[in-house]
């Protein structure tokens, strides 16, 4: 019986939350119409045939229209408003599919990752595809592989991981199908995915629990790989794998690496002429995206050793059974392949230090049993503290390598290995991009020359010999943020110190108690001193505590952590102190980092004073013990603001911690002229408008009313006139009549009493 269709128009949708993710929207009635249900499969035709993922689209949506983003109608090959027929097809789940990608890429991102990237998708062969999982519709059963997917991607290959397209050069069968945990995933030219025989999926599609694929595979009777088709786990020589002295910043580790596993597997008969032996277990700790696996398969190509690679959350995702066949699979291919390396990347997700289950009980087991037997396991982690502490036991990962984070110096080594191969302009500087990238890992340097080289493709599409400039990487340090930092949102004003009206003095105090220690760590190294810890600054409302920070953040020497002083505080007992935790474990791993405590009153008021059952004063303790613990605090400079300093705990202010204390007075007359001059920068201002006698008459007006006098005035030219090009001194006079003085004399007398009572 033939199928029912539709022709539509096909209409894009550039902002939506499900761009690049292969799935198109219709109206309610549509859908009935062709008897489908969100989360089925469609085949699309236009120009070319290709195939989606169908949801219901929003209120409002017109039955007329298809609505896809750019990727799918550019493999329909129309346009918006281009004519695309749709229909039902049955699922099939496919049982191989290739992909071709930036070479980059294919050495980043694993066949497993790659696997869970397209999981749940329907690709035919020839379309372009991107590494967004397809998060819209998963099934309940992959949805903590969807995530994990996506934590590792943003981790594995940086920022560009959610612009990066890859294209189907192959899939069986060729018209439609749907990538589900049994298909075999590859690279054209790499390795693939390993199926059931090894242990990826426990159970089939169509089955109850445990399966892979969408609502719509179950109903339709998806196909599944047999475990005849699926192959066995195979360790490798890294053909592909970087050269050392292509690692800048790890050669020390890579010398100690390959110390280690040359001797064990090329100089046995020493040890046993010694009457010893030595333990090929190691934890590589560091940041995610500096490099852990790269060193690895790096060594391992110098001292000739095979790798097998396991991806610690995939594993964990399995049920017991299969975790357990796919671990002892891999256990034996390096011990029956010798010398060979187990290479497991993540594997807090498989050994938790919070209750480790079934599995990582059979984890141990294997690595124990491995490194006994003379095979290398090598775990890397980007979150030590999260590892179970039992596999640091002598006979398991006995050895521990760190990766420290990249100073200024180590990245300038690391752009000029990225940028070997890059056309640069003269213009380029690479000393001012490594100091203006803090807390930027190798792998977000590498998404930094990517997206530089892509600005300037669209600059010079028809030249002969174009180069990368300048300008292309200011433009690409606009959207390329460092990893460590991808879960915040936070957004800078481009402000800087300059742009602060007088305050000259708390200016320099701030310049040299937060930019100096984040900026020159090396000089107070190099005099044996110790930089300030943190700073608290404390004035009336209004008087620019918030904006001097904002300015401080907006020199880009550092990144910035900005928390609300009641943004930590939770009802559950011990999150509270998670998040001051979490929050400071966060700003090392960013370093150099300024953390931005606002109304810092809220989060650490004086102790023993509280009704909440003693959780301010547990936060309060939280943050002693970061601020000035056993652990170190390098490269991290704290600042609070309060209008309350007498409501701060005092412990808190004491030298080590927040020991400068700054006032931001409110400003007189001559400041107040400068902040009205730096207000109206862009205003243009009539030549009868007088702003140092303006500024004098504004006594009792806070820098906040000062910048809102400038607002309310050019409202005012504006209700006078929509074309107004200028601010006179008239717009002045009645925005005065509306903005009021904020300052309370009582409070501005109090804190002046408590600054001058600090005074040495």
């Amino acid at each position: 019986m033939a199928h029912p269709e539709l022709t539509l128009t096909a209409s894009l949708r550039p902002a939506a939350l499900d761009a690049r993710r292969g799935v198109v929207r219709l109206h309610p009635e549509v859908l009935t119409a062709l008897g489908l249900r969100p989360g089925d499969p469609v085949r699309l035709a236009g120009r070319r045939v290709t195939a989606g993922i169908v949801a219901a689209a929003e209120s409002g949506a017109s039955t007329a229209l298809l609505y896809a983003d750019d990727l799918v109608l550019g493999n329909l090959g129309v346009r918006d408003g281009g004519q695309v027929t749709v229909s039902p097809v049955p699922v099939v789940a496919a049982s191989r599919v290739t992909l071709a990608g930036p070479v980059e890429i294919v050495a980043a991102v694993s066949p497993e990752m790659l696997r869970l990237a397209l999981l749940g998708k329907v690709v035919t062969a020839g379309d372009d595809v991107s590494l967004l999982p397809q998060d819209v519709l998963p099934d309940a059963s992959v949805r903590s592989l969807v995530e994990a997917a996506r934590r590792s991607l943003a981790n594995t290959v940086g920022y560009a991981w959610t612009s990066t397209l890859l294209t189907v050069v192959g899939a069986e069968p060729a018209g439609g199908a749907l990538v589900t945990m049994d298909t075999l995933v590859g690279w054209e030219h790499g390795p693939v995915t390993h199926g059931a025989a090894a242990g990826v999926g426990p159970t089939g599609a169509g089955t109850g629990s445990g399966g892979t694929l969408t609502r719509a595979a179950r109903r339709n009777g998806g196909v599944r790989a047999t475990a005849a088709d699926a192959g066995a786990v195979e360790a490798a020589v890294p053909a592909d794998a970087p050269a050392v002295d292509e690692l800048p910043g790890l050669r020390t580790q890579a010398e100690e690496l390959t110390e280690l596993l040359d001797l064990g597997f090329h100089h046995r008969e020493v040890l046993g002429r010694l009457g010893t032996r030595v333990s090929l277990g190691v934890l590589i700790a560091g940041p995610a995206g500096s490099g852990k696996s790269a060193l690895v398969r790096a060594v391992s190509a110098q001292v000739g050793a095979r790798v097998c690679a396991l991806w610690a959350p995939e594993v964990a995702s399995l049920t017991n059974q299969a975790a357990a066949e796919r671990l002892h699979a891999a256990g034996a291919a390096v011990r029956d392949n010798g010398p060979a390396v187990l290479l497991v990347t993540d594997v807090e997700a498989l050994a938790p230090a919070d209750g480790p289950g079934p599995v990582a009980t059979v984890f141990r087991q294997l690595l124990a049993e491995t490194v006994q037997a003379g095979a290398a396991v090598i775990c890397t982690t980007g979150r030590p503290e999260a590892v179970d502490p039992a596999l640091r036991a002598p006979d398991l990962l006995s050895l521990r390598i760190s990766i420290p984070l990249p100073d200024p110096a180590l990245r300038r080594d690391q752009l000029t290995v990225l940028t070997r191969q890059v056309p640069l302009a003269e213009d380029v500087r690479l000393d001012e991009i490594s100091g203006r990238t803090p807390g930027f890992v190798a792998a977000d340097l590498a998404a930094l020359v990517r997206e530089a080289g892509v600005r300037a493709a669209l600059r010079q599409k028809s030249a002969e010999n174009p180069t990368v400039a300048m300008a292309d990487f200011t433009a690409a340090l606009e959207v390329v943020r460092p990893t460590t930092m991808a879960a915040s949102t936070l957004e800078l004003a481009t402000v800087t110190l300059d742009d602060v009206g007088d305050l000259t003095e708390v200016k320099q105090t701030l310049t040299e108690s937060v930019l100096w220690p984040l900026t020159y760590p090396d000089t107070f190294a190099r005099l044996g001193v110790q930089p300030p810890r943190g700073v608290l600054l404390y004035g009336p409302p209004g008087c620019g505590k918030t904006y001097l920070v904002t300015a401080l953040a907006g020199s880009g020497r550092a990144n910035v952590l900005s928390v609300k002083g009641a943004e930590l505080l939770s009802k559950w007992v011990g999150e509270s102190e998670r998040a001051v935790r979490e929050l400071f474990r966060r700003a090392r791993e960013a370093a150099p980092t300024l953390i931005f405590l606002d109304e810092v009153d809220a989060l650490a008021p004086v102790r023993g004073q509280a009704s909440d059952g003693g959780t301010t004063d547990r936060v309060v303790a939280a943050l002693l013990t970061e601020l000035d613990g056993v652990e170190a605090l390098r490269n991290v400079v704290v600042v609070g603001a309060t209008n309350r300093p007498d409501l701060v705990d005092p412990a808190l202010l004491r030298p080590g911690r927040l020991e400068r204390l700054v006032y931001v007075p409110p400003p007189d007359a001559a400041a107040r002229a400068e902040i009205l001059r730096a207000a109206a920068r862009n205003v243009p201002l009539a030549p009868d408008v007088d702003l140092p006698g303006l500024g004098g008459e504004l006594d009792g007006f806070s820098a906040a009313d000062c910048a809102a006098l400038v607002r309310e005035a050019a409202l005012a030219a504006m209700r006078e006139s929509l074309t107004a090009s200028t601010v006179t001194a008239a717009h002045v006079t009645a925005a005065r009549q509306r903005v009021r003085p904020s300052l309370d004399p009582a409070q501005v007398a109090w804190l002046a009493a408590y600054a001058q009572a600090r005074q040495p």
